[in-house]
Formats: C-alpha cells, sequence, structure tokens
C-alpha cells in the first residue's frame, strides 16, 4: 500500500505548513501529495508551487470539480502541469453537490450525474489522446457547442500542446454504488469518501481490475489521547455531514447513513442548520470518526493498518498530519 499526503484546501489563506510537509512527505518515500478544492483556493496553483520544489512525489487532485471548469479546460491544466513536473499529475475529479454547484458555480447541477461525469471524462481523454479534434455530442458536454443560443461557427478543435502523457491517470470521486461501478469502467481509479475498512460493502461489489488505483483520505495522527485526536475528524464530518449540502439532499450524510449511522447523521444536519455547529461536532459518533480514520498510540494505528492494507485500497491518502505523523506512518506502512 502506497502512501500519500493530503493537503486539502486553505482556509483563511495558504498554510506555511503544507509545503514543508510535501518536503518532508517526499524524503520519506511517500507516493504522493494532493490538494482539493471547495469554493476557495483551486487545487492546481498549489500543486504547481509544489511541483517547481520537488523532484519525484506524484502530484493529485482530490479532488478538481468538474462544475468549475468544462472538461476541456481541466485538460489544460492537467497536461500542462504534467509537462512541467515531469510527467507526475494525478487528476482527480469529483461532481460535487447541487449546493455548490449552483450557489458557486452558477450552474445547473446534472439531472443525470452518471452520464455527466461520463462524457466530462470522456472528453478529457480526448484532448489527451490527441488523435483527432474533440467532438463529443453529448447531453452535457457539446463540442463544437451547437446549441440554439450559439453562433454555429464552432470549429472542432485538437490540442495545440502534444500532451506529454496520453495515459495520464483520472481517478474520480465517487460515493453511491452505481457512480463507484461506472468509476470501475472509465477511470484508471477512485477517491472514496469516508472509507471504512470494515464495511467495503457500502461502496457495492464493483471488482477492480489489478491496476487500478483505490485511494481513500484518512485523517491520521499519533497521539496519546484517542477522544482528543478525533476530535479534528469529528470537526470535518460536522461540516461536511451538516453544512456540505442542502437538508433535502446531502451526498455525504446520505453516506453516513448508509453506513450505519443514519439517525445520527440526521441530528447532525439538523444541528448544523440550526446554528449550533458545536453540537453538530458533538454529536458526531466516536465509532464513526474512528472507523475512517488512524488516530491514536503508534502501537493502536499500526494494528489498524493492517485492516487497511486487507481490503482493496492501494493508496493511503494521509489527510492533515503533523511532521512526526508523517514519519511514523512511513516507519510502518515500510
Amino acid at each position: 500500500m502506497r502512501l500519500g499526503l493530503a493537503l486539502g484546501y486553505w482556509g483563511r489563506g495558504p498554510s506555511a505548513d503544507h509545503l514543508p510537509l510535501a518536503l518532508e512527505a517526499e524524503r520519506l518515500g511517500y507516493d504522493s501529495v494532493w490538494t482539493a478544492e471547495s469554493w476557495g483556493s483551486d487545487a492546481f496553483t498549489p500543486l504547481t508551487w509544489i511541483a517547481a520544489q520537488t523532484s519525484t512525489i506524484k502530484l493529485g487532485t482530490a479532488v478538481a470539480q468538474m462544475a468549475a471548469r468544462s472538461p476541456t479546460t481541466t485538460a489544460m491544466h492537467a497536461l500542462t502541469l504534467d509537462h512541467l513536473s515531469g510527467g507526475r499529475v494525478l487528476l482527480g475529479l469529483g461532481l460535487s453537490g447541487p449546493q455548490v454547484v449552483e450557489g458557486w458555480y452558477g450552474r445547473p447541477f446534472p439531472k443525470s450525474p452518471l452520464t455527466a461525469t461520463r462524457e466530462y471524462v470522456e472528453v478529457v481523454r480526448q484532448v489527451l489522446r490527441r488523435e483527432a479534434p474533440v467532438e463529443m455530442d453529448g447531453r452535457f458536454h457539446a463540442h463544437p457547442y451547437r446549441g440554439a443560443d450559439g453562433t454555429g461557427l464552432g470549429k472542432a478543435l485538437k490540442s495545440i500542446t502534444h500532451p506529454l502523457r496520453s495515459d495520464l491517470p483520472v481517478l474520480l470521486g465517487a460515493e453511491g454504488p452505481k457512480n463507484v461501478a461506472q468509476t470501475a469502467a472509465i477511470a484508471d481509479g477512485w477517491l472514496p469518501l469516508y472509507w471504512s475498512p470494515s464495511r467495503p460493502e457500502v461502496y457495492g461489489t464493483t471488482a477492480f481490475r489489478d491496476d487500478f488505483i483505490v485511494a481513500p483520505m484518512a485523517q491520521v495522527k499519533v497521539c496519546d489521547d484517542v477522544a482528543e485526536g478525533l476530535l479534528p475528524v469529528k470537526m470535518m464530518l460536522g461540516f461536511y455531514i451538516g453544512g456540505m449540502g442542502h437538508a433535502a439532499r446531502n451526498f455525504h450524510a446520505d453516506l453516513m447513513a448508509r453506513m450505519g449511522y443514519e439517525q445520527e447523521a440526521r441530528r447532525i444536519q439538523e444541528l448544523f442548520l440550526a446554528g449550533r455547529r458545536e453540537e453538530a461536532v458533538l454529536a458526531v459518533p466516536d465509532a464513526f470518526a474512528d472507523e475512517i480514520s488512524l488516530v491514536g498510540p503508534r502501537e493502536r494505528i499500526a494494528e489498524r493498518l493492517e485492516l487497511w492494507r486487507k481490503g482493496p485500497v492501494t493508496d493511503l491518502l494521509a489527510l492533515a498530519p503533523d511532521a512526526h505523523t508523517l514519519r511514523v506512518l512511513a516507519e510502518l506502512n515500510s
């Protein structure tokens, strides 16, 4: 099982720890470093900064939001950074949810998310293959555009720049069983959310080919007090389950419910949406936070790490660790 460092996205501003952590991860032999985006910092610019100061560690987006860019724009970002970094990019994509897509990006959330995702990935693949001008008579992504409000002058184009790798890996964030099954069919890897090594059935029964990447994020923290170490995990869960989506449509809350915590998920939503955020965090069950993270003394993490190795996980992306935790995790996984 390979290790990755997940830096997430910025809060108020850039973290002074991110570059030192990325440099330490490369020194320790971590395979990859990953950035994200929500409605603030973007995923590609921090990776470019890291790429300029590293030489071997792979550079992943977990995830770049599809609504933020047309698929050709995303392919341009990926192929440009892949050239500049010497072929180190892992392109992780995610659809996000209606609240973010419509509230932040100002566009409709697709009525058929599976179709929208499939078309998006196909356009990205066409750009990277550069075998012919990009053409897609899609429901959501038409190239050239032929809508009634267009000029009719659109021309199918092929990238001026020759991509460094036509097979640049494309990974997808997917939660529901149908989405995971499609991911296995059209992508090179999967970025699971809230992966529990003891509940793989929650995501369905999809079988993955041997070279397929399964790379869940897990908050990792070496500490003596497990309850204290779980608090940041609960804070993250409280925000995502309570606030990252509408009360009537929240994919994160739905996933928690499928994992056996339906009543708790709805309670977290109620508290968060009522403005009682501290109570929402405290309402996150310790058991749920614990099973999707690696927190506690070195010996406890070593024991629990074996569960992650037994399943389909190929890459463990350590979220929010300190330098000591990075080193301990590298030692335990060696």
